[in-house]
Protein backbone atom coordinates (compact mmCIF):
# COMPACT_ATOMS: atom_id res chain seq x y z
CA UNK A 1 0.00 0.00 0.00
CA UNK A 2 1.21 3.52 -0.83
CA UNK A 3 1.65 5.82 2.15
CA UNK A 4 2.14 9.53 2.67
CA UNK A 5 2.49 11.80 5.69
CA UNK A 6 -0.21 14.37 6.37
CA UNK A 7 1.39 17.55 7.69
CA UNK A 8 -1.43 19.26 9.56
CA UNK A 9 -0.92 23.01 9.12
CA UNK A 10 -4.25 24.20 10.53
CA UNK A 11 -2.77 25.55 13.79
CA UNK A 12 -0.40 27.76 11.77
CA UNK A 13 -1.42 28.42 8.17
CA UNK A 14 -5.06 27.73 8.98
CA UNK A 15 -5.19 30.55 11.52
CA UNK A 16 -2.78 33.20 10.27
CA UNK A 17 -5.21 34.88 7.86
CA UNK A 18 -8.37 34.65 9.97
CA UNK A 19 -9.88 37.83 11.43
CA UNK A 20 -10.66 36.06 14.69
CA UNK A 21 -7.55 35.28 16.72
CA UNK A 22 -7.80 32.16 18.86
CA UNK A 23 -6.61 32.16 22.44
CA UNK A 24 -3.59 30.12 23.49
CA UNK A 25 -5.90 27.53 25.06
CA UNK A 26 -7.93 27.26 21.85
CA UNK A 27 -4.77 26.78 19.81
CA UNK A 28 -3.64 24.04 22.17
CA UNK A 29 -7.03 22.34 21.79
CA UNK A 30 -6.80 22.51 17.99
CA UNK A 31 -3.40 20.84 18.16
CA UNK A 32 -4.75 18.20 20.55
CA UNK A 33 -7.60 17.48 18.15
CA UNK A 34 -5.07 17.10 15.32
CA UNK A 35 -3.13 14.56 17.40
CA UNK A 36 -6.35 12.71 18.28
CA UNK A 37 -7.10 12.40 14.56
CA UNK A 38 -3.79 10.63 14.06
CA UNK A 39 -1.65 13.42 12.62
CA UNK A 40 2.02 12.75 13.39
CA UNK A 41 3.47 15.99 12.01
CA UNK A 42 1.80 19.24 13.00
CA UNK A 43 2.85 22.75 12.07
CA UNK A 44 1.92 24.08 15.47
CA UNK A 45 3.27 27.63 15.69
CA UNK A 46 4.96 30.45 13.83
CA UNK A 47 7.83 32.42 15.32
CA UNK A 48 7.14 35.59 13.37
CA UNK A 49 6.75 39.09 14.73
CA UNK A 50 3.25 39.15 16.29
CA UNK A 51 2.92 42.80 15.25
CA UNK A 52 2.92 41.63 11.63
CA UNK A 53 0.81 38.49 12.17
CA UNK A 54 -1.09 38.90 15.46
CA UNK A 55 -2.93 35.60 14.97
CA UNK A 56 0.40 33.85 15.63
CA UNK A 57 1.07 35.52 19.00
CA UNK A 58 1.79 33.29 21.99
CA UNK A 59 3.88 30.67 20.20
CA UNK A 60 6.00 29.93 23.27
CA UNK A 61 2.90 29.57 25.46
CA UNK A 62 1.34 27.18 22.95
CA UNK A 63 4.46 25.02 22.85
CA UNK A 64 4.60 25.01 26.66
CA UNK A 65 1.01 23.78 26.87
CA UNK A 66 0.86 20.98 24.29
CA UNK A 67 1.18 17.29 25.07
CA UNK A 68 4.61 15.95 24.19
CA UNK A 69 4.60 12.54 22.54
CA UNK A 70 7.39 10.47 21.06
CA UNK A 71 5.29 9.70 17.98
CA UNK A 72 4.29 13.30 17.20
CA UNK A 73 6.58 15.94 15.70
CA UNK A 74 5.76 19.61 16.22
CA UNK A 75 6.93 22.10 13.60
CA UNK A 76 7.62 25.80 14.02
CA UNK A 77 7.76 28.24 11.12
CA UNK A 78 10.78 30.58 11.27
CA UNK A 79 11.90 33.38 8.97
CA UNK A 80 15.27 34.30 10.45
CA UNK A 81 17.84 33.59 13.16
CA UNK A 82 15.73 35.31 15.81
CA UNK A 83 12.84 33.00 14.95
CA UNK A 84 15.15 29.98 15.10
CA UNK A 85 16.41 30.97 18.54
CA UNK A 86 12.83 31.22 19.76
CA UNK A 87 11.97 27.86 18.18
CA UNK A 88 14.91 26.11 19.83
CA UNK A 89 14.04 27.64 23.20
CA UNK A 90 10.42 26.50 22.79
CA UNK A 91 11.58 22.93 22.02
CA UNK A 92 10.04 22.36 18.63
CA UNK A 93 10.94 19.12 16.85
CA UNK A 94 11.27 20.63 13.37
CA UNK A 95 11.61 24.04 11.79
CA UNK A 96 10.24 25.23 8.47
CA UNK A 97 12.04 28.18 6.87
CA UNK A 98 10.58 29.98 3.85
CA UNK A 99 12.10 31.36 0.66
CA UNK A 100 9.71 33.11 -1.73
CA UNK A 101 10.32 32.47 -5.44
CA UNK A 102 9.43 36.03 -6.46
CA UNK A 103 11.38 39.21 -5.83
CA UNK A 104 8.38 41.45 -5.26
CA UNK A 105 6.52 38.99 -3.06
CA UNK A 106 9.71 38.26 -1.10
CA UNK A 107 10.12 41.93 -0.28
CA UNK A 108 6.47 42.29 0.70
CA UNK A 109 6.35 39.05 2.70
CA UNK A 110 9.82 38.97 4.29
CA UNK A 111 11.24 42.44 3.60
CA UNK A 112 14.26 41.05 1.76
CA UNK A 113 15.41 39.96 -1.68
CA UNK A 114 15.28 36.33 -2.78
CA UNK A 115 19.09 36.12 -2.54
CA UNK A 116 18.97 37.44 1.02
CA UNK A 117 16.21 34.96 1.91
CA UNK A 118 18.27 32.08 0.48
CA UNK A 119 21.29 33.14 2.55
CA UNK A 120 19.17 33.35 5.70
CA UNK A 121 17.54 29.98 5.00
CA UNK A 122 20.93 28.32 4.53
CA UNK A 123 22.08 29.68 7.89
CA UNK A 124 18.88 28.43 9.54
CA UNK A 125 19.23 24.97 7.98
CA UNK A 126 22.80 24.61 9.22
CA UNK A 127 22.15 26.00 12.70
CA UNK A 128 18.91 24.07 13.21
CA UNK A 129 20.64 20.88 12.11
CA UNK A 130 23.43 21.52 14.58
CA UNK A 131 20.77 21.89 17.29
CA UNK A 132 19.34 18.48 16.38
CA UNK A 133 16.21 19.72 14.63
CA UNK A 134 14.81 18.40 11.38
CA UNK A 135 14.61 21.13 8.74
CA UNK A 136 12.20 21.91 5.94
CA UNK A 137 12.77 24.72 3.45
CA UNK A 138 9.58 25.86 1.73
CA UNK A 139 9.70 27.53 -1.67
CA UNK A 140 6.67 29.79 -1.45
CA UNK A 141 4.83 31.11 -4.52
CA UNK A 142 6.56 28.41 -6.58
CA UNK A 143 3.56 28.22 -8.93
CA UNK A 144 2.88 31.92 -9.37
CA UNK A 145 3.15 35.35 -7.76
CA UNK A 146 0.17 37.60 -7.00
CA UNK A 147 2.16 40.67 -8.00
CA UNK A 148 4.46 39.68 -10.87
CA UNK A 149 2.57 36.75 -12.39
CA UNK A 150 4.18 33.57 -13.68
CA UNK A 151 7.17 32.09 -11.85
CA UNK A 152 9.75 30.36 -14.06
CA UNK A 153 10.40 26.81 -12.78
CA UNK A 154 14.03 27.29 -13.77
CA UNK A 155 14.25 30.08 -11.18
CA UNK A 156 12.76 27.71 -8.60
CA UNK A 157 15.41 25.19 -9.63
CA UNK A 158 18.19 27.74 -9.09
CA UNK A 159 16.91 28.39 -5.56
CA UNK A 160 16.67 24.67 -4.85
CA UNK A 161 20.20 24.01 -6.07
CA UNK A 162 21.62 26.57 -3.65
CA UNK A 163 19.61 25.25 -0.71
CA UNK A 164 20.41 21.62 -1.52
CA UNK A 165 24.07 22.24 -0.71
CA UNK A 166 23.11 22.40 2.97
CA UNK A 167 20.99 19.21 2.78
CA UNK A 168 17.74 20.19 4.49
CA UNK A 169 15.70 17.24 5.74
CA UNK A 170 12.96 18.09 3.26
CA UNK A 171 11.96 20.58 0.60
CA UNK A 172 8.39 21.85 0.30
CA UNK A 173 7.00 23.36 -2.87
CA UNK A 174 4.12 25.70 -2.11
CA UNK A 175 1.30 27.02 -4.25
CA UNK A 176 0.83 29.92 -1.85
CA UNK A 177 -1.95 31.62 -3.81
CA UNK A 178 -3.68 28.63 -5.37
CA UNK A 179 -2.93 29.15 -9.06
CA UNK A 180 -1.22 25.83 -9.81
CA UNK A 181 -2.38 22.97 -12.01
CA UNK A 182 -1.20 19.35 -12.21
CA UNK A 183 1.05 19.99 -15.23
CA UNK A 184 3.03 22.47 -13.11
CA UNK A 185 3.30 19.94 -10.30
CA UNK A 186 4.96 17.48 -12.65
CA UNK A 187 7.40 20.09 -13.96
CA UNK A 188 8.35 21.25 -10.48
CA UNK A 189 8.69 17.67 -9.21
CA UNK A 190 11.15 16.95 -12.03
CA UNK A 191 12.95 20.21 -11.30
CA UNK A 192 13.28 19.36 -7.62
CA UNK A 193 14.55 15.86 -8.35
CA UNK A 194 17.18 17.28 -10.68
CA UNK A 195 18.30 20.33 -8.70
CA UNK A 196 17.89 18.89 -5.17
CA UNK A 197 18.46 15.15 -5.70
CA UNK A 198 17.77 12.77 -2.86
CA UNK A 199 15.92 15.31 -0.69
CA UNK A 200 12.34 14.24 0.17
CA UNK A 201 9.55 16.34 -1.31
CA UNK A 202 6.65 17.89 0.58
CA UNK A 203 3.90 19.88 -1.11
CA UNK A 204 1.61 22.70 0.03
CA UNK A 205 -1.55 23.53 -1.93
CA UNK A 206 -4.39 26.01 -1.69
CA UNK A 207 -7.75 25.39 -3.30
CA UNK A 208 -8.32 28.98 -4.39
CA UNK A 209 -9.22 27.97 -7.94
CA UNK A 210 -10.45 24.46 -7.14
CA UNK A 211 -7.29 22.68 -8.31
CA UNK A 212 -5.71 21.95 -4.92
CA UNK A 213 -6.82 18.34 -4.57
CA UNK A 214 -5.92 17.44 -8.16
CA UNK A 215 -2.50 18.95 -7.49
CA UNK A 216 -2.08 16.97 -4.27
CA UNK A 217 -2.93 13.67 -5.95
CA UNK A 218 -0.57 14.51 -8.82
CA UNK A 219 2.20 15.24 -6.31
CA UNK A 220 1.56 11.85 -4.74
CA UNK A 221 1.99 10.24 -8.16
CA UNK A 222 5.33 12.02 -8.58
CA UNK A 223 6.67 10.64 -5.30
CA UNK A 224 5.59 13.12 -2.63
CA UNK A 225 6.43 11.93 0.87
CA UNK A 226 4.33 14.55 2.67
CA UNK A 227 1.30 16.68 1.88
CA UNK A 228 0.20 19.76 3.80
CA UNK A 229 -3.46 20.31 4.61
CA UNK A 230 -5.51 22.33 7.08
CA UNK A 231 -8.42 21.16 9.21
CA UNK A 232 -11.62 22.51 7.69
CA UNK A 233 -9.79 24.08 4.77
CA UNK A 234 -9.22 27.33 6.64
CA UNK A 235 -6.27 29.60 6.02
CA UNK A 236 -4.43 31.73 3.53
CA UNK A 237 -1.50 34.09 3.23
CA UNK A 238 -2.03 37.50 4.90
CA UNK A 239 0.37 39.17 2.45
CA UNK A 240 -1.23 37.91 -0.78
CA UNK A 241 -4.50 39.33 -2.17
CA UNK A 242 -7.39 36.82 -2.33
CA UNK A 243 -5.26 33.91 -1.09
CA UNK A 244 -8.03 31.72 0.24
CA UNK A 245 -7.92 28.50 2.16
CA UNK A 246 -5.66 25.51 2.17
CA UNK A 247 -6.86 22.17 0.94
CA UNK A 248 -8.87 20.64 3.77
CA UNK A 249 -7.34 17.79 5.76
CA UNK A 250 -10.58 15.80 5.95
CA UNK A 251 -11.32 16.14 2.21
CA UNK A 252 -7.74 15.14 1.35
CA UNK A 253 -7.83 12.14 3.69
CA UNK A 254 -11.12 11.02 2.13
CA UNK A 255 -9.52 11.08 -1.33
CA UNK A 256 -6.41 9.27 -0.08
CA UNK A 257 -8.36 6.64 1.86
CA UNK A 258 -10.56 5.88 -1.14
CA UNK A 259 -7.43 5.62 -3.28
CA UNK A 260 -5.80 3.03 -1.01
CA UNK A 261 -3.19 5.42 0.37
CA UNK A 262 -2.27 4.90 4.02
CA UNK A 263 -2.07 7.99 6.25
CA UNK A 264 -3.14 6.68 9.64
CA UNK A 265 -5.44 9.71 10.00
CA UNK A 266 -9.16 9.39 10.87
CA UNK A 267 -11.64 11.31 8.74
CA UNK A 268 -14.44 11.72 11.28
CA UNK A 269 -12.15 13.08 13.99
CA UNK A 270 -10.99 15.70 11.50
CA UNK A 271 -14.60 16.54 10.60
CA UNK A 272 -15.42 17.03 14.28
CA UNK A 273 -12.31 19.18 14.72
CA UNK A 274 -13.32 21.31 11.73
CA UNK A 275 -16.77 21.85 13.19
CA UNK A 276 -15.21 22.94 16.49
CA UNK A 277 -12.83 25.28 14.68
CA UNK A 278 -15.60 26.80 12.59
CA UNK A 279 -17.49 27.62 15.76
CA UNK A 280 -14.38 29.09 17.36
CA UNK A 281 -13.76 31.31 14.32
CA UNK A 282 -17.42 32.14 13.79
CA UNK A 283 -17.26 30.93 10.20
CA UNK A 284 -18.74 28.22 8.01
CA UNK A 285 -16.34 25.35 7.41
CA UNK A 286 -15.07 25.47 3.80
CA UNK A 287 -14.45 21.70 3.61
CA UNK A 288 -17.05 19.46 2.03
CA UNK A 289 -16.74 16.13 3.81
CA UNK A 290 -18.58 17.38 6.90
CA UNK A 291 -21.53 18.33 4.72
CA UNK A 292 -21.70 15.26 2.47
CA UNK A 293 -20.48 12.63 4.92
CA UNK A 294 -18.12 9.74 4.36
CA UNK A 295 -18.77 6.95 1.88
CA UNK A 296 -19.73 4.21 2.50
CA UNK A 297 -21.69 5.75 5.38
CA UNK A 298 -21.11 4.33 8.86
Amino acid sequence: MTSVHLVEVGPRDGLQNEKTALSVDQKIELIARSVAAGAKRIEAVSFVNPKRVPQMAGAEDVMAGIERRDDVSYIGLVLNRRGLDRAIEARVDEVNVVVVASEEFSRRNQNCSVAEAVSTARDVIRDAGSAGLATTVTIAAAFGCPFSGEVDPRFVGEILAQLADDRPSEIALADTIGVGVPAQVRVLADTARTRAPGIPQRWHFHNTRNTGYANALTALDTGAQALDASIGGFGGCPFAPAATGNIASEDLIYALDRSGVDTGVRQQVLVDAASWLGNALGKEVPALLGRAGAFPSG
